[in-house]
């Protein structure tokens, strides 16, 4: 890439990748961030950290795990935390024709009885006749995930300046990357929010090697493992814009499905509630769009960790073709 300076506005998951990116093409690169420190106001800082292509494939557009799949050597590559222990998918005996329709749609999994799920997760032994089981999957905690992006970003002398708020006009820099998240919607009339709520409970009575989602008819539960008795537990997609803390119907419901996963959560000290907005576009597929000198990358949904390094790509390719003079194919779906 021709030595451009860019101006990257944003250090979520989105804004520090491209910059990753970017600097690693040769780009003289600064972040700006509002935040007073990293992952303030930031939805990153409440995501799940799956990188779970194949499971996304049951209930998403194709394009996902397609555009996902290759995060996972991305993530490996770039935070040496990435766990790769694959993800299990389970359900309650009264369930399992929800668990047929969950393999009809996606790929890449096995079935696994109740002998194998023992294998894999001790804890569970005797709790579920039969799961699917994706080896290829993995999984990281976001916030040392962040950390260590931005440990490579001082590596390579990238600076990134917090507490700073900063038009994308006003930005300093031959281009800028608007990476504001759901602030672009100043720009971005029809992004629109998705609230996301979360607990994180410790727990030393269960142990889990990998993400273990369960399907339910109605509040589907992801739980992940984040090391020394920690879980992640979250799955809630409200269609709204309000922001605020967890509710409580959220938080009661992601705890007793927790419980129904295994009654030793019911014993388990709640650490911490979250709830934010994910930015997404009508098809829930992220874009990049191109408005004079400033590319604005956006709408990454849900699929923040799994989707951002393809993102941060399509940033970095659109930009070196432009420098290398050929012409910039018409490409916004991730």
């Amino acid at each position: 890439m021709k030595r451009q300076s860019i101006t990257v506005i944003g250090a979520g998951v989105a804004g520090l990748c491209c910059a990753l990116e970017l600097a690693e093409r040769g780009a003289t690169v600064e972040v700006v961030e509002r935040g007073r420190v990293l992952g303030e106001g930031s939805c990153s800082w409440q995501a799940g950290g799956m990188l779970a292509p194949w499971c996304e494939r049951a209930t998403t557009d194709a394009a996902v795990a397609e555009r996902g799949a290759p995060s996972i050597d991305w993530w490996t590559q770039h935070f040496p935390g990435t766990v790769r222990n694959g993800s299990l998918v389970v359900v309650q005996p009264r369930d399992s024709a929800d668990l047929a329709r969950f393999a009809q749609r996606t790929e890449r999994f096995d079935w696994i009885d109740a002998g194998r799920i023992a294998e894999l997760e001790p804890d569970l032994a005797g709790r579920y006749r039969q799961a699917l089981f994706f080896p290829d999957e993995a999984h990281l905690d976001p916030r040392r995930a962040l950390a260590a992006l931005v440990a490579g970003l001082a590596q390579r002398g990238v600076p990134i300046r917090f507490g700073v708020e900063l038009s994308p006009d006003a930005a300093p820099g031959d281009l800028v990357v608007d990476c504001r998240g759901m602030s672009a919607r100043d720009a971005l009339p029809d992004l629109r929010g998705v609230r996301g709520e979360m607990v994180v409970v410790r727990c030393r009575d269960v142990e889990l090697a990998r993400p273990v989602r369960m399907l339910h008819p109605r509040i589907p539960l992801y739980i992940v493992p984040r090391g020394e008795g920690l879980f992640m537990i979250g799955a809630t997609m409200i269609e709204s814009e309000q922001r605020g803390a967890a509710s409580v119907r959220s938080t009661v419901e992601l705890l007793n499905a927790a419980y129904a996963l295994h009654p030793a959560f019911g014993e388990a000290e709640i650490v911490e509630l979250g709830a934010d907005l994910r930015p997404a576009f009508a098809d829930n597929l992220p874009q990049v769009r191109r408005e004079g000198r400033v590319l604005r990358a956006n709408g990454l949904f849900r699929h923040g960790f799994l989707l951002a390094p393809d993102l941060a790509r399509q940033v970095a390719d659109t930009l070196q073709m432009e420098t290398n003079g050929a012409d910039i194919p018409e490409r916004r779906r991730a």
